[in-house]
């Protein structure tokens, strides 16, 4: 089934264009969004707070890393060694970007007609 424009003024462009697949994936929007709240967050915070495995999570920060969103620092607490993650001014931006663009999916489900 295919939708008609309920007018005749041009279509808007579908918000869901301008989702950044790197930071869409629910993962890493978790894991910008925390590093978003503090000024850096270890990993083990990170891989317990969202119940993935070692791997998994070195591969989404490794992911944010290569994009220029996030720092990651490794260093060593006492005697235990520490990896520490933190958003980049670009991470911030692009974090912003993206809530921007789903609160505008937001508002257009909110505001159909029939809801």
């Amino acid at each position: 089934m295919v939708s008609e424009p309920s007018d005749s003024t041009p279509q808007e462009t579908n918000p869901i264009e301008h989702l950044d697949d790197t930071v869409h994936q629910r993962v890493r929007l978790a894991i910008l969004t925390i590093a978003n709240e503090s000024r850096k967050v270890e990993f083990r915070f990170l891989q317990e707070n969202l119940g993935l495995t070692a791997g998994n999570l070195s591969q989404h920060i490794r992911i944010l890393e290569e994009a220029g969103l996030i720092n990651v620092q490794k260093g060593t607490e006492g005697r235990r060694p520490r990896t520490w993650v933190s958003i980049t001014k670009a991470g911030r931006a692009a974090l912003r970007r993206e809530i921007s663009v789903l609160k505008a999916l937001v508002s257009r489900v909110e505001g159909a007609k029939g809801s």
